[in-house]
């Protein structure tokens, strides 16, 4: 593959390959993934055909929450590797014609950043505690947290500072780990840092920024309690607050600012949000794309997809913005669990399901299916890591060695997200499944390689990267051949084009693309329906049935002619 090119609308339809970098690949043999490791498998990212990798969370952190805790984001964990190992990266991506895009978290920062530790020892009113959100308690002594907001990882959104005499003090605002305090965006200065950044990133290379919980960076004045809003009706009080808008029109000036060549930089939010407000993010002079959750929490039902797809690119259209369609992530259950479950669906809100009866060989029969499905719509899709080989959500980590904060929040009620966090097998035969290879050239089982920092299942053995290269029937191999297929059939104006719905039973999607004929079609009842007339098959998610047949569960893309 050529070097990146200047194609200014290269995120419209781009394939993006999340990174979660301390489970890619180990590259020093420490048993944690990085960056040395994942110059090293660039390879396989081409082979799969991707156009541009999103990389978690790389900057200097106490690891509190796997690295969105940040410290220093001008700089990467030496976990990871170094700002020289990061420029490395970026360069050897952009030779294998990939794009880059970073993570940025701009809602909080670690408890051990410079400005949080400055605010501590300043002491109550002081102006560097004014960069975050401190306030004294409720109750006679304080002893109350200032409001009613909740922690995402439960428990109560505030910590209390103990003050240099040993005594309780003043408590800050944390809407997620204890050690994540919040920034006030009211703040100029917090807005001029996070521009700041942006730019030293841009000069670095990057391609564009994946913003983590981009909805929450505005609270409302006061920090009013949140229950009596509710039961008014009025909108949260930290949650899509109308202001932040104001931030990513100064974030898109300074992207655009930066395309030279015709090399577009862009942003994509992370957005739990309703299609209204999504569709305010996604004006022209804001962010350029937004992830699509209600894609990804639907259930594996024909009607409730077509609903949402039918939903989202009507909603696009209307402000010009590319859809994103995403099966999974850093934070969700793995697709082959959900889909392999009764129930199919996921939901953010309350205890996440775990330990509950999958079929794994139905899960991975549907998660082929929904593959071409998603690579089938227009826009730009996101594969995360693993996806590509059929991995399942590991459920059976022992306690002692989670380290999701949401696990220890919860007093272990929600085991949290580490079993979709665990590191990738890329040799069948090598201990940890070749996790450690990168440090000695692809060879593992040395002395001194540690073993991954969470536990593979043996029977991962069968999902290795080597392993499914070499099986033509492999879940990386069918995505290997959709990818192909995709840039290939589906051309760049082919891409962002609407889509045809044909007539189809109701357990079926069925829809056609373009001016070539491109059809793919779905099956989710529980019997065969047979295949449109006159169809060229290009490529199937499991065997044909006989009579040419399409079997439950099963989609097939085909190149038919137009009516």
């Amino acid at each position: 593959m050529a070097k990146t090119d200047s194609n200014p609308d290269w995120w419209r339809d781009a394939v993006v390959y999340q990174v979660y970098p301390r489970s890619f690949a180990d590259g020093s043999g420490d048993g944690v993934g990085d960056l040395p490791g994942l110059i090293s498998r660039l390879p396989h990212l081409v082979e799969l055909g991707v156009d541009a990798l999103w990389i978690s969370p790389w900057y200097r952190s106490p690891m509190a929450d796997a690295g969105y805790d940040v410290a220093d984001y001008r700089d990467i964990d030496p976990l990871f590797g170094t700002l020289a190992d990061g420029r490395r990266l970026i360069d050897s991506a952009h030779e294998l014609g990939l794009r880059v895009i970073i993570d940025i978290v701009p809602n909080h920062c670690s408890d051990q950043h410079p400005w949080f530790r400055a605010a501590l020892a300043a002491g109550p009113g002081s102006s560097e505690r004014q960069l975050f959100h401190f306030r004294p308690g409720l109750g006679p002594d304080g002893e109350q947290p200032p409001n009613d907001w909740p922690s995402a990882f439960g428990g109560p959104g505030w910590k209390r500072v103990i003050g240099p005499d040993g005594k309780p003090e003043e408590w800050y605002l944390h809407l997620f780990n204890e050690h994540q305090p919040d920034f006030n965006w009211d703040h100029p200065e917090v807005r001029a840092e996070f521009e700041s950044i942006l730019r030293f990133w841009f000069e670095r290379g990057v391609d564009g920024f994946r913003i983590d919980v981009a909805n929450l960076l505005i609270k409302q004045k006061g920090l009013p309690s949140r229950g009596p809003l509710e039961a008014a009706g009025e909108p949260s009080p930290y949650e899509d607050r109308p202001e932040v808008h104001d931030v990513y029109r100064a974030w898109r000036r300074i992207a655009d600012s930066y395309g030279e060549f015709g090399a577009t930089r862009i942003f994509v939010g992370e957005l739990w949000v309703g299609p209204a407000s999504l569709k305010r993010y996604l004006r022209p002079d804001e962010l350029h794309t937004g992830f699509n959750f209600p894609y990804l929490q639907a259930p594996w039902q024909a009607a409730a997809l077509r609903s949402i797809i039918d939903s989202t690119l009507e909603l696009h259209a209307e402000v010009g913005a590319p859809a994103t369609w995403v099966l999974g992530n850093h934070d969700v259950t793995r697709v082959v669990t959900r889909y392999g479950r009764t129930e199919s669906s996921w939901s953010l809100s309350g205890v996440r399901v775990h330990n509950v009866p999958v079929d794994l060989e139905l899960g991975t029969r549907r998660a082929r299916a929904a593959a071409l499905l998603y690579l089938a719509l227009p826009g730009c899709a996101y594969v995360y890591q693993g996806e590509e080989l059929g991995l399942w959500e590991v459920e059976d980590i022992p306690d002692e060695l989670r380290q999701d904060p949401t696990f220890f929040q919860s007093g272990g009620r929600d085991l949290g997200r580490d079993g979709c966090r665990v590191p990738l097998p890329w040799s069948a035969d090598e201990p940890g499944f070749g996790f450690g290879a990168a440090r000695t050239g692809g060879t593992a089982g040395v002395a001194g390689v540690a073993a991954p920092w969470l536990p593979q299942p043996a029977a991962w053995k069968e999902r290795a990267v080597d392993v499914e290269a070499g099986d033509p029937t492999s879940v990386l191999a069918l995505y290997r051949d959709a990818l192909r297929l995709r840039r290939s059939v589906l051309a760049h104006d082919v891409v962002r084009s609407d889509l045809t719905w044909l007539g189809t039973p109701a357990d079926v999607l069925h829809f056609q693309r373009g001016d070539d004929g491109f059809t793919c079609v779905v099956n989710f009842g529980p019997e065969p329906v047979p295949l449109p007339e006159g169809g060229e098959i290009l490529l199937t998610s499991a065997p044909l049935a006989d009579n040419l047949l399409l079997p439950s569960d099963t989609a097939v893309w085909l190149r038919q002619p137009l009516n």
